[in-house]
């Protein structure tokens, strides 16, 4: 890797980090501000929705018409649209704008990257290095943000800590979106820096799906159904859950979040180990299962320890799927089709994820504080016995 390949990883992967921390906090943050402006649980989940909806349409748009931008201005770009989306959730209270920020920008109330900023950076890292060297580097680039977002998740605290100092807390927290607008312009200054791509340094087109078609379309149902479900307990709705169902404090939710975010980033490493002693599709199905148990279980405890510790259990378990199931669709079809096939399961997956948090904001405002935990669990098993059910006898590797 020369020096300006090295220097642009760098950035990247600074922007990453930057990045999955502000969003760390304002997962955990989102319910509480919405609720301190006066709105009702269905409005948090309406919001979340906005923010996941948004943004699969706005990549659904950069893969159709990125290609005719100049790559070096995306970024940047970007980065302008992350300040607007902070100022405006600072310096706004009526529901209606706030929704309109929610879907035109960069909040992720969810616990994985779904911003138009993951397509731009993977586009870019996946021209840094070849081969092993590849998977290595977006293995630091997700452990990266998976480390960076569990940070940020303390920083959820620093509202309670202000408004003990005699600071408002409405002020407090509204700060707090400032600061994500100021992540934003540094990140603008950071990505200004990267190089212009010349045309040979480009991907070659992708070529559209052949004789994996079937088997994609099929993967692209059942992850569906898998993001449909994880969409009914995002972070900010599962925040909101602790807050409605226990009472938990900002500062004890950023704990709890740190936690889960360390957890979630050993699963991630832990995955590649257990894929190559058990395979991918096992450790996709038999890690899942158990997390999902442990969600309903959480759901259903008596006291706030025996949930949280359910729920530790839980995250300690349910990223291991998240690599070892883009692995899988990389083995099941053939190399000119993987890019399509990659595309192809994804945008779905976006989709789906962003119609249920409004559904679950629902759950929560009739007082079934607990079906959206359960529901998420039932239906995620459900797909793991259909995935299993479909591709047991098909190889993996």
């Amino acid at each position: 890797m020369n020096a300006s390949v090295g220097q642009e990883v760098r950035l990247l992967l600074l922007g990453r980090g930057l990045r999955a921390f502000v969003d760390g906090y304002v997962a955990v943050l989102l319910p509480a501000y919405l609720l301190a402006l006066g709105y009702g649980t269905w409005q948090v989940g309406v919001l979340s929705t906005a923010t996941l909806l948004g943004s699969a349409l706005a990549t659904l748009a950069l893969g159709a018409w990125g290609h005719r931008a100049s790559q070096r201005l995306l970024l940047p770009g970007a980065a302008l649209l992350m300040t607007a989306t902070g100022l405006g959730f600072a310096g706004l209270s009526a529901f209606w704008p706030l929704l309109l920020v929610a879907f035109v920008g960069t909040l992720n109330p969810s616990s994985g990257d779904v911003s138009v900023f993951l397509p731009l950076e993977h586009s870019r890292l996946s021209l840094a290095a070849e081969g092993d060297a590849r998977t290595r580097l977006f293995a630091r680039y997700s452990l990266t943000g998976a480390l960076c977002a569990a940070l940020g998740a303390l920083a959820a605290g620093v509202p309670d800590i202000l408004t003990h100092m005699g600071i408002d807390r409405l002020t407090a927290l509204r700060g707090m979106f400032v600061a994500y607008a100021g992540v934003g312009a540094l990140l603008h200054l950071l990505y200004a820096r990267l190089p212009e791509r010349q045309a040979k340094d480009q991907a070659t087109a992708p070529e559209p799906l052949g004789p994996s078609r079937g088997i994609v379309v099929k993967l692209a149902v059942l992850f569906s159904v898998d993001a449909f479900a994880g969409g009914l307990i995002v972070n900010s709705l599962l925040a909101l859950w602790l807050f409605e169902r226990f009472g938990l404090s900002l500062t004890a939710a950023g704990a709890f979040f740190f936690w889960i975010g360390v957890l979630n980033a050993l699963s991630l490493l832990a995955a590649p180990w257990v894929a190559r002693r058990f395979g991918l599709l096992r450790t996709m199905v038999f890690t899942h299962i158990p997390s999902s148990l442990f969600l309903i279980l959480a759901a259903l405890s008596p006291s706030l320890p025996v949930a949280l510790c359910f729920l530790l259990l839980r995250a300690a378990l349910s990223q291991m799927d998240v690599p070892t199931r883009s692995a899988y669709v990389m083995a099941v079809v053939t190399p000119p089709e993987r890019a399509a096939a990659a595309s192809f399961t994804a945008v779905p997956r976006s989709l789906a994820a962003a119609l249920s948090p409004s559904l679950g904001g629902v759950l929560f405002a009739t007082g079934w504080l607990a079906a959206p935990l359960v529901a998420c669990g039932c239906l995620k098993i459900a797909y793991d016995l259909a995935l299993w059910r479909a591709f047991r006898k098909h190889p993996d590797a």
